[in-house]
């Protein structure tokens, strides 16, 4: 086999369909996000906003955060020293475990590398847990959640978008007997959606289910103290898993799950992705029990309502344009283009003319036409900020001939 011709295939095939993705060098300096430094191919220099950052309340940058890092870094140094088993758990891991649970309101937590591995390693491992689980999952959740979902073998039901009626139908076609898990998101980031936690629970109480709630965009960002959709609905009692990220609204890096001792003690003693992957470092540890500290307090609902502030004014701008926002009154603004050339031409003029950077959205992380920008707008995006935005985004819709009357729910 030629391989070096099926390499250029396969890359080629992305650059027809317009779905090529580029990365671009980011500079991020602190103190001036979202404003950040872009070197070009030539060695140039460019002053960029970052747009399309998950960093949601600037809390990579926050006082608090990095003079936890800093003073972890002095007292031990800069790596974990090997996995959670051997000799990568300490203090810093411990502190952050009890911070998570005490924000979920569970017993206990655990702290993975990423959300995505503390999700493919929790759900492949509760088969092994539950001898004939069978897991309900939402037509759209995370890739990381389907691939644990897959890996972990056995029986597995897709159920339509937060579709109840579709739901109990599956669950009812089942044994009574076998044990089950109802799988689903609080937000769905590329739609920014919300699914219908207590009615889902009230669900999963009738049919006898576990329910696994991921809350990765949610975190820091809904609740009396950013614990997310479920604290703010008042269903977190009710969620026997939750699922989050350190990376996005804490803004540093890692994901963890917090639930019952019992259960977190079964993960940690089950789960692969846990047992066999170094921990992360101690600094990072600290600066994430900083921002989850910080979040629970005033100055985490000061920066809550801000950030909502910054979303709404965004989408009525956009909004007033004629541009076809999916609104679905949270933080994550997708305007829908259905196109990935004209997405990626886009998202191209954005950066080139505006120093605007948005990346494009295309499949597989979403449906082929459903191709859309998502920008997420946070409480250090200001007025001038948003302004510029809008103003390229009306000069290139119209440059672009894109239709601004096909708006999307």
């Amino acid at each position: 086999m030629d391989y070096t011709a099926a390499l250029d295939a396969a890359l080629g095939r992305l650059h027809d369909e317009g779905r090529y993705r580029t990365f671009i060098d980011i500079e991020r300096r602190k103190g001036h996000f979202p404003h950040a430094i872009r070197t070009r191919a030539d060695g140039s220099e460019q002053k960029i906003t970052v747009w399309c950052g998950n960093d949601y309340l600037g809390m990579g940058q926050h006082p608090e955060v990095l003079a936890a890092m800093h003073e972890a870094l002095e007292a031990t140094g800069a790596g974990s020293g090997g996995t959670r088993n051997i000799s990568g758990t300490t203090v810093y891991h411990n502190r952050l475990e009890s911070e998570i649970a005490d924000l979920h309101g569970k017993e206990a937590a655990l702290v993975f590398s990423s959300a995505y591995i503390a999700n493919d390693a929790t759900l492949s491992t509760l088969r092994d847990i539950f001898p004939g689980l069978i897991i309900y999952s939402d037509a759209l959740n995370h890739a990381s959640m389907i691939e644990g979902i897959r890996k972990g073998g056995g029986a597995k039901r897709i159920f339509r978008h937060n579709d109840l009626a579709h739901l109990r139908e599956l669950l009812a076609a089942d044994d009574p007997a076998a044990p089950k898990l109802i799988a689903f998101e609080s937000i769905y980031s590329m739609d920014a959606d919300v699914a219908p936690i207590s009615a889902i629970c009230d669900i999963a109480e009738e049919f006898g289910a576990l329910t696994y709630l991921d809350e990765v965009h949610a975190v820091g960002m809904y609740g009396p103290r950013g614990a997310g959709i479920a604290e703010r609905d008042r269903q977190m009692h009710r969620i026997d898993i939750i699922n989050a990220t350190l990376g996005k609204a804490y803004g540093v890096f890692g994901g963890y799950i917090a639930a019952s001792a019992k259960m977190v003690d079964a993960v940690r003693s089950y789960a692969p992705g846990f047992i066999f992957t170094t921990s992360i470092p101690p600094v990072v540890a600290a600066g994430a029990a900083a921002a989850i500290r910080f979040l629970k307090g005033e100055g985490g609902r000061a920066l809550r309502k801000q950030h909502q502030d910054q979303a709404k004014a965004l989408k009525l701008r956009l909004r007033g344009l004629g541009l076809p926002i999916i609104d679905h009154d949270t933080h994550i603004v997708p305007v829908h283009v259905g196109n990935p050339i004209h997405c990626k031409m886009l998202s191209d003029m954005l950066l080139e003319q505006f120093g605007i950077y948005v990346q494009p959205i295309n499949f597989p992380t979403v449906p082929r036409g459903t191709e859309r920008l998502r920008f997420t707008p946070s409480p250090v995006h200001g007025a001038a900020e948003i302004d510029q935005l809008v103003k390229a985004m009306d000069l290139l819709w119209g440059q672009c001939a894109l239709n601004r009357a096909e708006a999307s729910a």
